[in-house]
């Protein structure tokens, strides 16, 4: 088992705990918020992580963050290396509106998951790969 170590920037906002069903984690916004439908919005999370080393944390909209929110994840999926680890380093859910609407302090938006680094890589060019394909992009299935 590894250990976190976690800092709240907010004292107020309900502390993180791993739930016993399912793998991700429940972030919560920091902050309460408004915005109109086209806004760009930073919302803090509250709280920022050490994390273990070779470890990183994956950041998704919840399932149904858009449904009661009106607001998708900017870049769909957010990465926070262990680099990310300053005494100032709060996570934020970073989102667009698509409608108007608010976000409470508290109010669960997105969620996490601790995942382990890409093991070190190297590439090699070659002129052919496999000789089996699959038929090209969107192809599964199709006969």
């Amino acid at each position: 088992m590894h250990k976190i170590k976690i800092k709240y920037f907010d004292k107020e906002i309900d502390k993180i705990e791993k739930i016993k069903i399912g793998n991700w984690i429940d972030l919560r916004s920091a902050e309460n918020i408004s915005y109109k439908a086209g806004d760009f919005i930073k919302i803090s999370l509250g709280v920022g992580m050490k994390l273990p080393e070779g470890y990183e944390v994956n950041i998704v909209p919840r399932s149904s963050t858009f449904k009661n929110y009106g607001v998708i994840q900017t870049n769909s999926f957010g990465v926070v290396d262990n680099s990310y680890s300053g005494n100032g380093d709060c996570y934020f859910f970073v989102g667009y509106a698509l409608r108007d609407g608010a976000i409470n302090k508290n109010d669960r938006i997105c969620q996490f998951r601790l995942n382990k680094v890409m093991e070190d890589i190297e590439f090699e060019e070659v002129e052919y790969l496999d000789e089996v394909d699959r038929g090209g992009h969107g192809s599964t299935g199709k006969q």
